[in-house]
């Protein structure tokens, strides 16, 4: 098995030149850096992680706690981490807290265990036993998705977070429908104690407010962020003796037990109820008719978080900060609206 020494021989350099290209310690001039990965491929070398992370105290690994399997959404969250880890030379070790937060507690240590460098977590609604962990062990961590509320160190947020904006797109779906002619507008939100419930039901109650509409209780519904939730909460939302007209879903998890709950009860959308939906998806286009969404960057959520994660492992100390990633109207037609664009804006 060739070594560190003979891909220096190769490549006519010394051994910490070779180290520094491969571990990205030092700047090192384009076409000395080319000789080393042309030795590097030539000789067959690959790098001994295991003695590596004994030198540096480095894994050159993240952990990633998210509900990807249950959640379509994190799915291209998954994506754009991924993606941006292996371009910066970092695994990933993927653990699903299935937004338990008993369980969530046990996969953040387990991670933690396996000594990666750092985490990056979707927190569950209940996020206080990983926030009492991370503190505790001092785990450089970046929250993506949902905000918490966490520990203050020197006065300032204890940790990175990185998310789309919830509220102002959540308004202008209700502001959209409210200009189609719709008075009765419902929505299905998603888990009660979600920094994105919550902040999409403070969007649906401004839009309301802008559009000079009543906020109405009964027509705010909760899905807990699940299909099966949603079509039982739409299925009672639709029995009231006076049911909304317009419903806009909380996630794109809940938009299709809605779609289950308005066949069971044999309505057409948008001719017998009009649906705006938050998360665009891969297939949104393809239903008939063709549904209106807020399109979350979800990859790019992923890949800041990475980035975001690797400045904080370089600058420990440095402040905490929040990245606000905004959202794109995708117009379509199951809003009601005769033509179909089908672009964001």
């Amino acid at each position: 098995m060739p070594t560190m020494a003979d891909v220096a021989r190769s490549a006519g350099v010394s051994v910490a030149t070779v180290s520094h290209v491969l571990n990205g310690t030092r700047p090192v001039l384009p076409h000395t850096r080319q000789a080393v990965l042309d030795a590097v491929e030539e000789l067959g070398y690959t790098t001994n992680t295991l003695a590596r992370a004994l030198v540096t105290s480095r894994t050159r690994s993240i952990g990633l706690a998210v509900s990807a399997i249950s959640n379509p959404y994190f799915t291209e969250i998954l994506q754009g981490v991924e993606a941006a880890a292996l371009d910066a030379g970092y695994s990933l070790l993927l653990a699903d807290p299935h937004d338990d937060p008993g369980h969530e507690r046990k996969v953040v240590q387990l991670l933690h265990e396996r000594r990666v460098d750092g985490m990056i977590v979707a927190p569950s609604a209940d996020p206080r036993g990983l926030l009492s962990y991370l503190e505790r062990h001092d785990v450089p961590a970046v929250f993506l998705d949902r905000l918490v509320k966490a520990p203050e160190r020197d006065g300032g947020p204890r940790f990175d977070q990185v998310c789309a904006d919830s509220a102002e797109p959540t308004s202008r779906l209700v502001a959209h429908l409210a200009g189609l002619g719709h008075r009765r507008i419902g929505m299905v939100a998603g888990l009660p104690g979600l920094s994105t419930t919550t902040e999409r039901i403070m969007g649906y109650r401004s839009g309301l407010a802008f559009a000079g509409l009543p906020y109405d209780e009964r027509f705010l519904v909760h899905g807990d962020s699940e299909s099966a939730g949603a079509e039982v909460a739409v299925s009672a939302l639709l029995s009231q003796a006076v049911p909304p007209t317009a419903l806009i879903t909380g996630n794109n998890a809940m938009t299709i037990g809605a779609l289950r709950a308005l066949r069971a009860h044999r309505l057409s959308v948008p001719d017998d109820i009009a649906l705006c939906c938050f998360d665009d998806f891969a297939w949104a286009d393809l239903f008939s008719p063709r549904l209106t969404a807020i399109a979350q960057p979800s990859k790019d959520i992923g890949a800041r978080a990475v980035r975001v994660l690797l400045e904080r492992l370089a600058e420990p100390d440095r402040p905490a900060r929040t990245l606000r990633l905004p959202c794109a109207f995708v117009h379509r037609t199951s809003c009601g609206c005769p033509s179909e664009e089908g672009t964001p804006s």
